[in-house]
């Protein structure tokens, strides 16, 4: 007796959007960064499965520094916008999922990046050192803009957890996301003060950590692999 093993072919829908939420932590010119929120709205073009193209559009609140611990006395908020077009690779692209179950249950493991812009609206800011600081007291104002725009490179980590409809179609996904965030510019934490005066070598930076839901439509595609 023989048997025969074969992939066969699946249809999946060439479209998602969907909407992830969860805290962030910045890492700017302050001292210390602190805990924020970010809210995210997604929609997403199917080259493959495993494979998209697509929009993000950001909203949220990062800050960083502490008026009395900082040893600046600096500290900032702000409640930032953003967009970016970036790619995503999953696992399943490449691999032979269907195997083993535990390669089926990673195949949604992705990595991603991308490009786009942030505008930064600075809502409370530290622009004079108070009276009482320990040092300088009464220093300023600290350097930099209120508004601004700078570039913006998402690198993104996560996973994917497929759920078929009715008709054995995926048509949602539960999606947990780590994202760093890299921004060129000065303006994500409001200050632009001199390398010189202050150590201000690197992109300021926010990660965010996310769980999300995602609901597929559109037209429907074939695959070369069993989904």
């Amino acid at each position: 007796m023989f048997a025969k093993f074969s992939n066969a072919q699946s249809n999946y829908f060439k479209w998602d959007y969907g909407i992830n939420v969860g805290p962030n932590y910045s890492k700017t010119d302050v001292y210390k960064g602190s805990w924020g929120y970010t809210i995210a709205g997604t929609i997403d073009h199917h080259l493959t499965p495993f494979v998209t193209a697509g929009l993000e559009a950001q909203y949220g609140m990062v800050q960083g520094g502490d008026i009395v611990t900082d040893p600046h006395n600096r500290q900032f908020v702000n409640q930032y916008t953003g967009v970016n077009f970036n790619m995503k690779f999953a696992l399943g692209e490449f691999i032979n999922y269907n195997k083993t179950d535990f390669l089926y249950n990673i195949k949604g493991l992705y990595i991603g990046s991308g490009i786009g812009a942030v505008k930064n609206k600075i809502t409370d800011i530290v622009r004079y050192k108070p009276s009482w600081a320990a040092f300088d007291p009464g220093y300023g104002p600290f350097p930099g803009e209120d508004k601004s725009t700078n570039l913006w490179v998402p690198v993104n980590l996560g996973i994917n957890f497929y759920i078929n409809d009715g008709w054995g179609y995926v048509r949602y996904v539960i999606n947990v996301n780590a994202q760093s965030n890299f921004t060129f510019g000065e303006g994500l934490d409001g200050y632009n003060d001199p390398a010189t005066k202050f150590k201000n070598y690197d992109p300021d930076t926010y990660n965010v950590y996310s769980i999300g839901f995602k609901y597929y439509f559109g037209n429907i595609k074939v695959y070369r692999k069993t989904l």
